[in-house]
């Protein structure tokens, strides 16, 4: 909540500190986002044994990004959804399911730029 008495600086600051929170919160209680944290460490560790280039690395970390920000928002949807209706409706499942359509996605265009990246990688190794 928006404290009147902080000025521009302070309120940035306090917005940092909330953020910082959602992402410690994510990453000790979210099995989505532990496994794709997992997933991202291994990746960037493959990254420097393939000595990916600047722009492979650039497209990597933009996927990792996009595949833990689809997860943050499906997890905030879902809580609130259950928070607003705990009980199973039909409307409220329709609308999970649509949220869980989007790391669904994003983890499938990843798994197509990883595949692009080191396939070719791989194949050489053998």
């Amino acid at each position: 909540m928006k404290n009147p008495n902080d000025g521009f600086i302070k309120g940035r600051l306090r917005s940092v500190k909330f953020a910082l929170k959602g992402m410690w919160l994510l990453i000790t209680t979210e099995d989505s986002i532990k496994v794709q944290t997992s997933i991202a460490l291994i990746v960037t560790a493959m990254g420097f044994y393939f000595e990916i280039s600047s722009i492979e690395w650039m497209l990597q970390l933009l996927i990792i990004g996009l595949v833990l920000v689809a997860e943050a928002m499906n997890t905030a949807i879902e809580k609130v959804a259950d928070f607003i209706h705990p009980d199973y409706h039909e409307k409220i499942g329709f609308i999970k399911d649509i949220a869980a359509g989007a790391p669904a996605f994003a983890a499938l265009v990843s798994i197509i730029i990883a595949s692009i990246i080191y396939v070719p990688k791989i194949i050489l190794l053998f």
